[in-house]
């Protein structure tokens, strides 16, 4: 059996296909900077994980895998290439991992997680997203299948090496734009080029720039294909109900337009390879993914929300759904809790992160997860004064409520109405390890 070692097995992505290739019998190790939930369960999985990274878990590994986090003075980067161990970044390894798969491969700057989730519920296959599904728990499931659902990843261009059979591009909204040296010509030669590696396209047409393409696509228009879109509550949990084209009336978990795009995508795929309704009791069997719109305590009074939302577009767009969502409720405020993500994302996106959160009752900021960035000097207290916001290094879970002290001492304790927290950093563990 092979060994392999992943440097940064801690990330969402190359996490899942730590452990697919367990799966298929390679022996894994891995490491990462420090000790995280996903780290637990990958020790508790069966593999050798170390914190921090460390030279001496370089040994007789055949190959080494590292996540685009991983600079190249990395120590164990460094020692596996004077050992001459062959080195491969996540984009790399892909068509090790991909091949001899008829490959369902969903790519896009928003929904890309959620949509593959709603295809993995639907069609029968392995999975490997971005995201923990709360429908298997994890972000893999290994199906002796040659189907198997992948999300592909923009950021570094790596869903060209995603051998896709049938790709769906949920959006081309201009995102990671240092990887293509913020040039839109070069991002959309990259989808392009995706979709013409698939044998089966499905795409939002209303897109700006899919909307452009001359190509044989399943295309879903959302202002005339999607109608009588209804939000419904069950137990203060949210599904939207809707009809599709001339495919009759589905219903999926979770709140917003945007969801029943992704689960209208979604849908369009599967039925290349199965009849609707199959797909239809299949898509009942999909509870959203963590960290998407993620309720973590529902009352009359009282929810609180974990959402992933780190881009403006992504924010406005949950927060109008929250707003459906309290209306319906009947809760009539609404505190949003920010933790930006990456200096370089806030600076391409500075005007319209300011502008993203009106309409919030109170709005909490706290500082910058830099994911290994060095500041920029963006002063948050100075751009976002106009919201009035309150600052804050941190929140905290008490029970089912949230508790923080803001930047002059003071004691504040979020328990009444709709409380969601935006962000892709470790905002998420602050709002659910309870005190």
């Amino acid at each position: 059996m092979q060994k392999v070692h992943f440097i940064g097995i801690g990330g969402i992505g190359i996490s899942a296909i730590a452990r697919f290739l367990k799966e298929k019998n390679y022996i894994i190790s891995g490491s990462d900077i420090k000790e995280s939930e996903t780290v637990v369960e990958l020790r508790q999985e069966g593999m050798e994980v170390v914190t921090p990274h460390s030279k001496d878990i370089i040994k007789d590994q055949d190959f080494i895998v590292y996540s685009a986090a991983i600079k190249e003075d990395n120590i164990e980067l460094k020692e596996a290439r004077e050992k001459g161990i062959k080195c491969y970044s996540r984009k790399e390894i892909l068509p090790l991992v991909l091949k001899d798969k008829k490959v369902f491969s969903v790519a896009g700057a928003h929904g890309k997680s959620t949509t593959s989730a709603m295809l993995a519920s639907i069609l029968e296959g392995s999975v490997i997203i971005g995201a923990i599904s709360k429908q298997f728990g994890s972000n893999m499931k290994y199906f002796e299948s040659e189907n198997i659902i992948f999300e592909a990843d923009e950021s570094d261009s790596s869903f060209l090496n995603s051998n896709p059979y049938l790709a769906v591009v949920t959006n081309a909204e201009p995102e990671h734009m240092e990887h293509y040296d913020y040039d839109t010509r070069k991002l959309y030669a990259a989808y392009k080029g995706f979709l013409e590696r698939a044998d089966i396209c499905v795409i939002d047409a209303e897109d700006e720039f899919l909307s452009t393409l001359k190509m044989d696509c399943i295309k879903l228009y959302p202002s005339k294909d999607i109608t009588d879109v209804r939000l419904v509550l069950r137990d203060y949990q949210p599904y939207m109900s809707f009809n599709l084209k001339n495919l009759g009336r589905f219903e999926v978990f979770g709140i917003g337009y945007h969801i029943a795009i992704d689960a209208s995508l979604a849908i369009l795929a599967a039925a290349c390879k199965m009849g609707l309704e199959e797909i239809k009791e299949k898509l009942s069997e999909y509870k959203g993914i963590r960290k998407r719109f993620d309720i973590l305590v529902a009352r009359k009074d009282y929810v609180l929300i974990d959402d992933y939302a780190h881009h403006p577009t992504e924010i406005k767009a949950t927060l109008k759904s929250v707003k459906e969502y309290a209306n319906l409720m009947g809760i009539n405020k609404i505190t949003a809790i920010f933790q930006p993500h990456k200096y370089t994302r806030l600076k391409v996106n500075l005007q319209e992160f300011k502008n993203c959160f009106e309409g919030v009752d109170d709005l909490v900021i706290l500082p910058v997860y830099s994911a290994g960035e060095k500041s920029n000097g963006i002063d948050l207290q100075k751009e976002f004064a106009h919201l009035n916001p309150l600052f804050a290094d941190k929140v905290s879970r008490v029970n089912e409520n949230i508790e923080f002290n803001d930047i002059f001492g003071v004691k504040h304790r979020l328990d009444y109405g709709i409380v969601i927290g935006f962000g892709a950093g470790d905002i998420t563990y602050q709002l659910r390890k309870k005190i």
